[in-house]
């Protein structure tokens, strides 16, 4: 990434549903956004933003999340997310992500870490269930 390029990212919407909540995901008995939901979106914006540059046979694998759930969001709420590109040394990726509400409050924010790999490799160096 040179210097004077704009970081790659990415910004996807989600709308929440019953089935986004706490209660829906078994992380609490609220109905609200559920973090691991949120955090499943997060990572959906970090692939979002490397799926042009990996090459056919690779993708990337989540390593590290560091993330924090600020607000709550009621079930018909809109949270959209940005993940950006802050870092990249080798096969590893570093993102800052955001999520926001409609009217611009912060929801969440952390980082990423994600690592380059060869699919078929990957796949075959996972031990047998």
């Amino acid at each position: 990434m040179p210097d004077d390029a704009a970081p790659p990212t990415a910004r996807l919407a989600f709308d929440v549903t019953a089935a986004d909540t706490a209660l829906a995901l078994g992380s609490g008995i609220v109905e609200v956004l559920a973090t691991p939901r949120l955090l499943a979106w997060c990572e959906s914006a970090t692939c979002a933003v490397v799926a042009g540059p990996v090459t056919d046979g690779l993708t990337s694998v989540g390593t590290r999340v560091s993330l924090e759930h600020l607000l709550a969001t009621p079930v018909g709420g809109r949270v959209e997310v940005t993940a950006e590109l802050v870092a990249q040394d080798g096969r590893l990726l570093r993102f800052r992500v955001a999520a926001t509400d409609r009217a611009g409050r912060l929801v969440g924010t952390g980082e990423v870490t994600r690592v380059v790999v060869d699919v078929e490799r990957f796949v075959g160096r996972l031990p047998e269930a």
